[in-house]
């Protein structure tokens, strides 16, 4: 097993030709070492060199309506009138700090990601 870190694309074509040949490693063996740490190396250099930025906040809450199986009413519940939840999920009304709290705690949204500016 022969380990060094990923600092080019060459190297991070050959980690991922080398994970996929050890794919199937049972755990714990000489193998299944080794891909545990390419693993670990690869994550970070696909961190390092292709981020994946925070989702837009309405459509956030678009994909965790449709995963709870939620409806306008249903969102309205959380935040408040359905008017008012239409005019939010159609981007003419912002989310006040109120709204974002409440879909934080009750929809298990990130914050981080409803705070974000959209237009």
């Amino acid at each position: 097993m022969t380990i060094k870190p990923i600092k080019t694309r060459k190297d991070y074509q050959q980690a991922l030709e080398r994970l996929e040949q050890l794919f199937d490693a049972k755990k714990n063996s000489k193998e299944g070492d080794e891909l545990e740490v390419l693993g670990i190396l690869i994550e970070k250099y696909e961190d390092e060199h292709f981020p994946v930025g925070l989702p837009d906040p309405i459509e956030a809450i678009k994909f965790r309506m449709e995963q709870l199986g939620y409806n306008q009413s249903d969102l309205a519940k959380v935040i408040g009138l359905k008017s008012r939840t239409s005019e939010i999920l159609s981007k003419k009304r912002k989310l006040t700090l109120e709204m974002v709290r409440l879909l934080h705690n009750s929809l298990n949204i990130p914050s981080e990601v409803l705070i974000q500016a959209y237009k």
